[in-house]
This record gives C-alpha cells, structure tokens and sequence, in this order.
C-alpha cells in the first residue's frame, strides 16, 4: 500500500489503544469475583481495586451489585446462582449481626460516591430481591433486613424507602408471614441507633405509614394482631405510636359524623345514640367525647367580631338548642365536664 503524504516536519501521535473491556456479564462477573479473591474479602482493598479498574460498571451495574450481594452474578430474573465464579465475602455470606454487615454499607456507599451512575442499579437488584424474598433461607432475609435498615442509617445513597417497601407487598410473600419477619427484623435493627421519629419519617416517605396492616398476613391483619405481635417483639413504642394514630382516626371520624348530623339538624335522639354507639365502639375517653362535642356546637356559632355580650348569648342558645348536656346524658362525668365548659365559656365572655 501507499505511504499517506504528511506534511513536513510534523509528527503524527500513534492514538491510544482502548483497554478492552469485558464483552459479557460472565466475564465482568468473573472479574469482580476475582478482585475480591485477590484481596481475601477486604473492602477496602477491593474499593481501591474497583476504583482504579477499567471494568465496564455503566453496563453491567446489575451484575455488580449481584457479585456484592450473593458472591457471583444470578440467573436472570431469579436469585439463584448462575455458573461462573464465585467468592464467599458477600452481605449474603456474613454473619446476621450488624458488625459483619456494617462494613458492607460503607463499601457501597464508597463505590456510589466515585460512580453515581450506579445507584439506579442498586434500586434494581434491591427491588428484585425484595420482591423474591420466598428464594431466600431464613437467615439470608434477616441479613438483607439488616443491611436494609443500615443502609437507611447511613443514608446511604440509591435506596429510597418505596424501592425497599412498596416491592414487598405482594401477596404470596404477606401471607407466607415472610414481609412480617423481614419488616421486624428491619424495624428492631434501625431502632438501636435511629429514633421512631425517623422510622416514621422513612415509612411516609416510602407511602407506609398508613398502611403498617399490609404487612400482615390477612389472619393478623388487626389492630389487635398488630400490638400483640410487636409487643411480643419488644418494639412497644410502634405499638403506641399505632394506638395513638389509630385514636386519633376515631375522632376524627366521629368529630366528622357529627358535624354533619348537627349541620343538617338531624333528630337530637339520633345523635345521642350516635355519640353513645361510637363511644362504646371506640372506647373514647369522656373528656375527648366532651371536646370533640363543645368544638362542634362552638363552631356552629355565629361569633360577632366585637360584640362579646352577643357572643355570650349566641353560646348559651347553642348549647339550650343543642342541648349539649343531653348528648352527655349517658355519662355522669360527662355531664360534670360539660356543664364546667359552658360556665366557663359564659364567664369569660
């Protein structure tokens, strides 16, 4: 062939050869695997490796995180080892205790620092996982939920609440009990170190905090079945947080129902028994029946801006028509806690 002309006195740089890349998730697999073979299981050895390695993670991200996870890619769709090598250093293979998982967290955390790029990829590979817990042993779910509820404390990057959440409510898995076992193990290891205050917080922001029930196979799917089990689990306050919440839904609805059989000037007997049924139904304390009452009279009054005299006479023909003290007829003590509101309610006029 003819030599190309050049142009005098130039010097033409050779480019660059790439350094070729894995074409395939077997050979990518292999050679992670083989990172942490090398470097007998030591994180920090192997972030360094990884760091500075020319392994096409942009493609094979997935697979990555399968190596962490498991020791070696998985056949695709399913948990379950696919052929190639594998190490024994992964979340999977530690001890269920937070100082062997811990260590794990940081690791990912290290990697998704240096290649962001890779957090869509920790989403998937968790989401799968959640999603066919039933493929995992016992022990091997209990170490998920607590590098779950590590990876929340550490905030680590890439694993939003709904990720871990919201894959976990399929029905198989709730009413195998295997959600319940997995959302216990998760709640009792994020609590040693995180306040209910944040558990919360990571519930609303997975969509969760309304709908703990769904957890729960439909055998236990009761506010009874819920303290009951918790309790037993030592997380007593969830128990009173969900008492609390569950409370405070009563009266609202309560305050709601009344509101509008007042408003429509319903038959005073059908809202006395309506009070009395709710009461007994709810078990509603007497001074929250007598509040929820006074604020619904009250607030059907047309107060003047300035005229307190008025003020005073428009409360006293609300309670005599309403007749406050005979919606608190069926209590003794509610009658006494009435009939103090109003003198009060008159006297500071």
């Amino acid at each position: 062939s003819k030599e190309k002309p050049t142009l005098g006195g130039t010097r033409i740089k050779p480019r660059k050869r790439n350094i070729a890349a894995p074409l395939d998730p077997a050979a990518f697999s292999d050679a992670v695997v083989q990172i942490y073979l090398d470097n007998a299981g030591d994180l920090e050895l192997i972030a360094k490796c990884i760091e500075s390695s020319d392994l096409n993670f942009s493609r094979y991200g997935d697979t990555f995180f399968e190596v962490v996870f498991t020791g070696g890619r998985t056949q695709p769709g399913t948990t379950k080892p696919d052929e190639g090598e594998r190490h024994s250093y992964s979340i999977i293979d530690c001890e269920p205790q937070r100082e062997a998982i811990l260590p794990s967290v940081i690791y990912i955390q290290k990697i998704l620092r240096r290649r962001p790029f890779l957090i869509k990829n920790l989403e998937n590979v968790t989401r799968r996982f959640m999603q066919s817990l039933e493929l995992f042993e016992e022990n091997e779910r209990k170490k998920l939920a607590i590098f779950t509820a590590l990876a929340f404390s550490q905030k680590l990057s890439g694993l939003p609440p709904e990720t871990v959440f919201q894959p976990l409510l399929k029905d198989n898995l709730v009413g195998k009990g295997l959600v319940l076992s997995f959302i216990t193990d998760f709640f009792k290891e994020y609590l040693v170190d995180n306040s209910l205050d944040d558990l919360i917080a990571i519930l609303k922001r997975g969509k969760m905090e309304d709908n703990l029930l769904d957890f729960f196979p439909s055998s236990k799917r009761s506010a009874e079945g819920f303290s009951e089990h918790f309790t037993k689990e030592g997380l007593i306050p969830l128990v009173e947080y969900n008492e609390k919440k569950i409370f405070e839904v009563k009266l609202k609805d309560m305050k709601s129902t009344l509101t509008t059989q007042i408003a429509e000037e319903t038959e005073m007997s059908e809202v006395i028994e309506s009070v009395k049924q709710r009461v007994k139904d709810a078990k509603l304390p007497d001074i929250e029946v007598v509040r929820i009452l006074w604020d619904i009279l009250m607030d059907a009054v047309q107060w003047s801006g300035k005229n307190q005299q008025q003020n005073a006479n428009a409360a006293l023909r609300q309670v005599s028509t309403k007749s406050v003290l005979c919606l608190c007829a069926a209590s003794h003590q509610l009658y006494l806690i009435a009939f103090s509101l109003i003198i009060h309610a008159v006297a500071n006029q």
